[in-house]
């Protein structure tokens, strides 16, 4: 199968974990894309009843609207069962890099709202350490770009704002700065140095909130928590994909 079609694969079987009455949280992307329709097709069979969504971006709230999926929010609901996301990248201990998308402050805010959090991906999205084959985004208040992107660079980023001199603008109004790093040896401690930063407002780095992560490969669904030691498998399908590649 394509790209498209093990994404596709992945997506719908996340949302075989939904259970009636759940809130639930979509993600911002076009994997997850996929498990919003199957999703809202399994409503309207009737499949699942009394659902309520929670949605990362505007651009995810206006296709579920579309699509009739009933939505809320997180003043009514800020505890959510269930999160179905996408990520640019994994890690062997499932962190993550998101924001591919520009969605990287909401999809974080819910994420941390939710009992469980599972990502979809392809096998394409693995690797043994984070920034090794994506960029960090950096979501900072637009006052501050500069001098931000003057910090990320002294931390050994090559730095480039997003949209360049047609500047993107998240749905907060904010700006993305997009990190290429020489790999990140250490993931958690560059986060705990960016939650420290006056001017940036969140970045993609997101540790200990994936419960789930399943991929599609050529080989089929694998299915890794958390909670199991998943290192042997993530190790074969990063061989696989390289082989593949």
């Amino acid at each position: 199968m394509n790209a498209s079609n093990l994404k596709r694969v992945a997506a719908e079987s996340a949302v075989d974990f939904i259970q009636s009455g759940m809130i639930v949280g979509l993600g911002h992307g076009s994997t997850t894309a996929y498990a919003i329709e199957k999703l809202a097709q399994l409503l309207t069979d009737g499949v699942y009843s009394d659902i309520v969504a929670i949605p990362c971006s505007l651009d995810v709230e206006r296709h579920a609207r579309r699509l009739g999926i009933p939505l809320t929010t997180l003043e009514a609901h800020p505890a959510i069962d269930l999160t179905i996301d996408g990520a640019d990248e994994v890690d062997p201990k499932l962190r993550l890099i998101k924001g591919g998308g520009g969605a990287l402050l909401r999809e974080k805010v819910v994420a941390s709202a939710s009992r469980r959090e599972i990502i979809v991906v392809d096998a394409s999205k693995l690797s043994h350490q984070l920034g090794t084959s994506f960029v960090l985004p950096v979501e900072v208040v637009p006052f501050a770009w500069a001098v931000e992107a003057r910090y990320l660079e002294g931390l050994g980023a090559r730095v480039t704002r997003r949209g360049g001199e047609d500047v993107f603008l998240t749905d907060q109004g904010n700006v993305i700065l997009d990190c290429q790093f020489p790999g990140i040896s250490d993931a958690p401690a560059l986060a705990a140095q960016l939650n420290q930063r006056a001017g940036i407002v969140e970045h993609g780095l997101f540790i200990d909130l994936a419960t789930d992560v399943i991929v599609a490969s050529p080989s089929g669904l694998h299915h890794l928590t958390a909670q199991q030691d998943s290192s042997a498998v993530f190790s074969s399908l990063v061989q696989a994909q390289e082989k593949e590649s």
